[in-house]
């Protein structure tokens, strides 16, 4: 009869080892949800992303994701996902596209290739991290575009306790250069904050003059 009740605790506890020991900062737990609000550079709402965890094993987890505008009418639905790594996670770098493209390429036939975005578990002040990138090719009625985004350079700069609408958080931050191709190329800087067990806290990307040009935050977390 112990035998008959070790085994599926075992089989739990293993379950929620896998789950917790694969993301320090991500949340793992299936129906977990979240919502990023995004903002421009006059700090006015210009979108919302709710996200929910959906499967999650020891292999990785999916979000699922709903894109509202600013008059929280839905534009997008989608999804993507973590792998666990030995010592962190792999995101998805289809999440490198962002609320605002999923809007303006809402109804156009796209297709994407990248590299992932690495984040281990064992952040530290003055720590580097690799790049990731992301090729997107949109087919508009026969006429074909490439758009590549690269998010380089990036470093753990420091912590910072920050508060938003979802809560106070003690976070590190991580800055990068993001650079932008479409026929043309632009370069910004940028900076996240990322907190445990909840992921993303904050963003803002930056011109040349270090004013923000967009930014998004953390406003709602619910297990």
């Amino acid at each position: 009869m112990k035998k008959l009740v070790l085994l599926p605790l075992l089989f739990l506890a293993t379950q929620l080892m896998a789950q917790d020991g694969c993301s320090r900062f991500y949340p793992t737990e299936k129906g977990t949800s979240f919502e990023v609000t995004h903002y421009d550079k006059k700090n006015k709402v210009n979108a919302i992303t709710a996200y929910t965890v959906g499967d999650a094993t020891s292999d990785g987890v999916t979000y699922n994701t709903v894109v509202q505008n600013d008059k929280k009418e839905e534009i997008a639905k989608g999804s993507f996902g973590i792998l666990c790594e030995d010592g962190g996670i792999s995101i998805d770098f289809k999440s490198l596209f962002s609320a605002q493209m999923q809007e303006q390429y809402a109804n156009m036939e796209t297709s994407f290739s990248g590299t992932n975005i690495d984040l281990p578990n064992d952040l530290s002040v003055g720590q580097t991290l690799p790049d990731a990138n992301m090729t997107m090719k949109v087919n508009m009625g026969g006429i074909g575009m490439n758009m590549t985004v690269n998010i380089l350079n990036r470093k753990v700069e420091k912590r910072e306790e920050i508060t938003t609408p979802a809560g106070t958080f003690d976070c590190y931050v991580i800055t990068y250069t993001n650079q932008f191709k479409m026929g043309m190329t632009k370069k910004f800087d940028g900076k996240q904050w990322i907190a445990d067990g909840v992921g993303l806290v904050k963003h803002e990307d930056y011109n040349k003059k270090g004013k923000v040009l967009n930014s998004s935050m953390l406003t709602a977390f619910q297990k």
